[in-house]
């Protein structure tokens, strides 16, 4: 079974349905509700995408759509260690080196963004959804 670690963006489509984005996302995330495939994504990403769902949802619907996207990932920790790699790395993105080492840390060796550029000196296999996919 493969194990993936998914960024914010990928989550944010399917959540949000972003559209030409939210067909491959969802896949995703319906092989995980099958079992098929294991996600996991940082504590980061559950405080970003509050933040942002609460936005556009308000706080109450977005609170409601986190539980119910919670059941389909398992959420890794950013700890001392990840934020001291990140502050140490090359990452122009500080975002992106905790996303990043929290994969690497906690043994993910697949992670999905659709901000390649950024994870051009990754030593993990980094893909859009659509590639993940496809391949």
């Amino acid at each position: 079974m493969d194990k993936v670690f998914v960024d914010t963006d990928i989550v944010l489509d399917v959540l949000t349905k972003r559209e030409p984005f939210y067909q491959y996302a969802a896949y995703i995330f319906s092989k995980a509700d099958k079992k098929e495939i294991k996600l996991a994504v940082s504590s980061l990403t559950f405080a970003n995408l509050n933040y942002l769902l609460s936005k556009k949802l308000g706080t109450t619907n977005a609170r409601k759509k986190l539980l119910q996207f919670k059941t389909l990932v398992e959420v890794m920790s950013v700890d001392n260690k990840i934020i001291d790699l990140a502050l140490g790395s090359s990452f122009k993105d500080f975002e992106d080196a905790v996303q990043y080492y929290c994969a690497i840390e906690n043994g993910y060796p697949i992670l999905l963004t659709r901000n390649l550029p950024d994870y051009k000196k990754a030593n993990i296999p980094v893909m859009t959804a659509e590639s993940y996919v496809k391949s």
